[in-house]
């Protein structure tokens, strides 16, 4: 199952609260290409078959390919100098 480091449940945390909703998190959605590309926005709820990740007080919703690619993975998080969120992805140890 995916996990998160430290930087990454406090970055995913901040993003979701900015909705006001408490089932708020990301929402991680994978495609179909050779090269494995996501897209991750923010939801206000899991849809339909999402797998929910919960950590450190962080929620993370992977569509089935998403979860799937992702099973073995930890997310890392950084804020650049402007503000923007850089995510990463990693195999677990």
């Amino acid at each position: 199952m995916l996990t998160l480091t430290e930087n990454a449940s406090t970055i995913v945390k901040d993003i979701a609260n900015q909705g006001g909703e408490e089932t708020a998190g990301l929402r991680i959605t994978g495609d179909n290409s050779p090269e494995q590309a996501f897209a991750v926005n923010a939801a206000p709820a899991p849809e339909p078959g999402d797998q929910t990740v919960e950590q450190d007080g962080a929620t993370i919703f992977l569509d089935e390919q998403a979860a799937e690619a992702l099973d073995d993975k930890v997310l890392d998080a950084a804020v650049d100098q402007e503000g923007g969120v850089q995510f990463a992805l990693t195999v677990q140890a």
